[in-house]
């Protein structure tokens, strides 16, 4: 196996607010996904074994589709989930521009109340059964994710900084 990503950010806003924003539609809307990108659909089952499905729209135009199932949900302090790309359908897809990409993420975000302020960690790493390609495409994909979940980071702060 394989050491997970890891990344943190600290936002100026309550642990409850940061935590609605990740788990309530009409918020997560506002925010959800690389910088430049917008969501043109969302639906969130926030119960274990309950399914989000989300688009992502590029600047280019081009439309991302991406799933939740979620495993633990303890409010407000951690969520975890099996991250995936999908159809519009929901079904289970690989990456759309990297096939060797691992199908499934186990991700979790875990929010630290930091009195006031909180900060959010990100552990994302393949499930298990991975194959060694997969592995390794997550390996030197490294870059490519920090850019990733920095410019979604970047987007949750713009959002909850309009209060």
């Amino acid at each position: 196996m394989t050491a997970p990503f890891v990344i943190s950010r600290v936002f100026d806003a309550p642990r409850e607010r940061v935590w609605q924003a990740w788990t309530e539609v009409e918020q997560m809307k506002q925010w959800w996904g690389p910088k430049g990108f917008t969501v043109t659909h969302c639906k969130l089952d926030l119960r274990p074994g309950g399914k989000g499905h989300y688009c992502l729209r590029a600047p280019d135009g081009s439309e991302m589709w991406g799933r939740f199932v979620y495993r633990e949900i303890v409010a407000p302090e951690r969520l975890v989930w099996i991250n995936s790309f999908s159809d519009k359908d929901g079904g289970l897809t690989s990456h759309p521009m990297s096939p060797n990409w691992p199908r499934e993420m186990h991700s979790t975000a875990s929010f630290k109340d930091l009195g006031g302020r909180t900060e959010v960690t990100i552990e994302w790493i393949p499930v298990d059964g991975s194959t060694e390609l997969e592995i390794g495409t997550f390996d030197k994909g490294r870059d490519s994710m920090k850019g990733g979940w920095t410019g979604t980071m970047e987007q949750l702060i713009a959002y909850l900084a309009k209060g």
